[in-house]
């Protein structure tokens, strides 16, 4: 049985998007002549597509290499099938680190810990572990800080069974047109790779692009970029795709009606209270609630489709429901309800429900809930609950 509210999430269209940006970043060939490779970010369930059948798509469509949180994160998605290369961006100072030499994750040495603790792993397995190294310049969360390598990399670069395939950094306000600290940052990278070259560690391949920096600056392309939020069909909430990248959202939300209710004049509705109505007015029940992943703040600013138009989200944004103003259209229970996705000629997006609520696309999509079926199409087909 499938619970009423499911999540379709479009393989076809994914591996779409993910040949679209491919050709983007094409026309930048670098110094040896090389284009950009991608990087296909699928950390956090795949911004709630489903990890694993979403990995399984990219690497067919050609992903060379993922990204993920942790080492968890790799783990499942080693269990669930994918071969390819993938590297895990978080600290690994609270995960058992031998799912990195079980599993063939490559794992970023962002601190001396990091180091210390993969060198005392790798060296009685008598293996030497490719990993990738992180730049601290300016986000002030993961990596060695660009302003001190000379003191913390030294010991680090020594470490006889660590192999340093990559260098990377991370922008902290790509998506804020005109933030100084973007402009900032580029530069900081480009002074610690000639501080690495000083120290020892020769030309590597560099990455720093995510889909904000992706979108806002091509010299941030280099050797590799990072594509995530792009490669589900959504840009940042500042930025639009150009009119060279052309890409459609992978995951719709839909559910169906299954009560209508009329109300009199005074009468409220939800919790709280929060919608009196005004006149004679039809609200139409919609199995759809928080423990789904909708937000509290949709409740009188959020719309969904039915039967191909915007209706208002009324009342409060229950556990396990929502209430919608039906009063313009004739509804039955079992109609079909759209709460991100396209319906007739209209389309809500998730950067849309992130404006009415003022927050990120990836929060809204990541937000999806572990009761939500996903539905696949277009490729492998199935559903899974997480």
């Amino acid at each position: 049985m499938v619970h009423p509210t499911f999540a379709r999430i479009d393989l076809a269209v994914l591996k779409a998007n993910y040949r679209a940006v491919r050709a983007f970043v094409a026309p930048e060939a670098g110094p040896a002549g090389r284009h950009p490779g991608l990087i296909a970010v699928v950390k956090a369930n795949a911004y709630g597509h489903g990890a694993v059948a979403v990995a399984r798509a990219l690497e067919a469509a050609g992903a060379a290499m993922l990204a993920c949180a942790d080492i968890e994160e790799g783990v499942r998605l080693r269990r669930g099938g994918v071969r390819i290369p993938i590297l895990v961006f978080g600290a690994l100072s609270v995960s058992d680190l031998g799912g990195v030499f079980e599993h063939g994750l490559t794992p970023t040495v962002s601190s001396p810990s990091a180091a210390r603790a993969l060198q005392a792993a790798a060296a009685p397995r008598g293996v030497r572990l490719h990993c990738h190294l992180k730049i601290d310049t300016g986000m002030n969360r993961f990596g060695f800080r660009h302003d001190n390598l000379g003191t913390t990399l030294a010991a680090v670069l020594a470490s006889p069974n660590l192999v340093f395939d990559a260098v990377y950094t991370h922008f902290a306000t790509a998506d804020q047109p005109g933030h100084g600290l973007f402009e900032q940052q580029r530069q900081r990278f480009d002074a610690a790779l000639a501080a690495l070259s000083r120290l020892g560690l020769g030309p590597r391949p560099r990455h720093a692009a995510n889909s904000a920096a992706l979108l806002r600056d091509r010299r941030t392309w280099l050797d590799a970029v990072r594509p995530g939020l792009l490669l589900y069909g959504l840009t940042p909430a500042s930025q639009a795709a150009p009119a060279g990248l052309r890409l459609r959202p992978v995951m719709s939300l839909r559910s169906r009606v299954v009560a209508v209710k009329g109300m009199r004049p005074g009468e409220s509705a939800g919790y709280g209270a929060r919608f009196t109505a005004t006149r004679p007015t039809r609200v139409a029940v919609v199995p759809a609630g928080y423990a789904d992943g909708l937000d509290v703040r949709l409740a009188g600013v959020g719309e969904v489709l039915v039967g191909g138009r915007r209706v208002r989200i009324v009342g409060s944004v229950c556990m396990d429901s929502i209430t919608i103003d039906v009063t313009e259209l004739d509804v039955e229970p079992g109609d079909d309800v759209v709460l991100i996705g396209a319906q007739g000629d209209d389309c809500i997006d998730a950067g849309e429900v992130a404006c009415w609520i003022g927050t990120v696309p990836h929060e809204i999509m990541c937000r999806v809930g572990s009761r939500i079926a996903r539905v696949y199409s277009g490729a492998e087909t199935g559903s899974e609950s997480s």
